[in-house]
């Protein structure tokens, strides 16, 4: 498979950000036929010894979990992104480091982010979640779904609630952590921590100089230390993009930025495609609720970001949950990935026509459309137009 180009999480937090709001963004970056659903997950209660099913390996459970809201590649049990009913958000990168991910299937780092969201009350707690799991289980497996080769990876993760963020980043089960409270912050598929630590790994250092990577003397800069020698994956222009806005950032901004397609936030390769979109508005005022939007399907330039909010009883949206294929999945099998089944759901099919019949010379001539259908065009075309 080729190289992933780079895929961007971002948070702006007032003065920079409007109205007392923090605004959260994701593009997810991954194999241009991957199909992402997105799937809310109620609160509930678990029974004393029991086991949850990850992606790969099954790790115990806790005696409750948050109801969360997430947005995944079909095929795996973690998210790309996603939120819960506490007014936490995550999102994780795939990066590389000086030290190979393990092939061996453990936790995906988009396990960690659904475990995160559904065991943490605050930004805080899901962070001391995250690296507690990976402590006790560790990193491991392939990201994609490919039979062929084996992509894993270590994981950068972007962990935001109303009044902080914290930007993780590990290697192994080794991690170093930053606090955010103010201005913008944007991390991809490279180590971005240096000098600045709030919190990390109690052996983080003396495994340093275990791998001779630091000598011990001077001050210790942890992207010097772990990224890889050759590293080569330019995430500038990406970075910029928000942080250059001279106006004051809003829900469209962050919107508008991940659509950019110029700087290269929004991806449309030959290999790969941003294949879903979240943001995130968490009013730092309590007594209003946050909202979240996700697109639900490829190409942000060309979706439409959909609201969510947590209330008390959540109606399901069967439209953006793919089929479901129980014990008979392939990627639950091994050896994995011997097939690929359809894992598209009915918007992800909807958008896919709506976007071969706006493409086509044939637009205006379509006369057994029906009205649901045409409603759906409609509003594509309203949303490009306004891009």
């Amino acid at each position: 498979m080729a190289a992933a180009p780079p895929s961007y999480c971002f948070v702006a937090f007032p003065p920079r950000a409007k109205d007392g709001l923090v605004v959260f963004g994701k593009n997810s970056a991954r194999p241009r036929d991957e199909v992402q659903e997105v799937v809310y997950f109620s609160a509930a209660d678990h029974e004393q010894e029991s086991k949850v099913e990850c992606t790969y390996i099954s790790i115990d459970q806790v005696p409750r979990t948050h109801a969360i809201m997430i947005s995944r590649p079909a095929w795996l049990w973690g998210a790309e992104m996603g939120a819960n009913e506490h007014g936490v958000c995550i999102a994780n990168e795939a990066i590389n480091t000086r030290e190979p991910a393990a092939e061996i299937e453990a936790l995906l780092g988009m396990d960690l982010v659904r475990l995160g969201l559904e065991r943490g009350e605050t930004a805080k707690e899901a962070l001391d979640v995250i690296v507690s799991l990976l402590e006790e289980h560790g990193q491991g497996g392939n990201y994609y779904e490919d039979a062929n080769s084996c992509c894993s990876f270590q994981s950068a993760y972007l962990i935001v609630d109303r009044d902080e963020a914290w930007v993780l980043e590990t290697v192994g089960k080794y991690w170093a952590a930053e606090k955010v409270t103010e201005g913008v912050r944007c991390i991809c598929n490279r180590l971005s921590l240096t000098t600045k630590m709030d919190a990390e790994h109690p052996e983080l250092r003396s495994y340093a100089q275990s791998q001779g990577w630091w000598t011990g003397e001077g001050e210790f800069n942890f992207s010097e230390v772990f990224s890889p020698v050759e590293d080569h994956l330019d995430c500038g222009a990406g970075k910029d993009s928000l942080e250059k806005q001279e106006e004051s950032i809003t829900v469209q901004t962050m919107m508008n930025t991940l659509r950019d397609k110029a700087s290269g936030v929004c991806i449309d390769s030959e290999s790969f495609l941003t294949t879903a979109s979240g943001v995130s508005v968490l009013p730092q005022n309590r007594s209003s609720p946050c909202i979240h939007y996700f697109t639900g399907t490829p190409d942000p330039s060309r979706s439409i970001f959909k609201p969510f909010i947590f209330v008390d009883d959540v109606k399901l949206v069967p439209k953006t949950q793919s089929p479901c294929f129980g014990d008979d999945d392939p990627a639950r099998k091994e050896p994995r990935f011997q097939e690929k089944p359809d894992r598209r759901h009915e918007l992800y099919k909807a958008h896919e026509w709506a976007r071969a019949i706006i493409e086509s010379d044939q637009f205006f001539s379509q006369a057994s459309i029906t009205e649901e259908e045409w409603e759906v065009i409609g509003m594509i075309v309203a949303e490009c137009q306004s891009c």
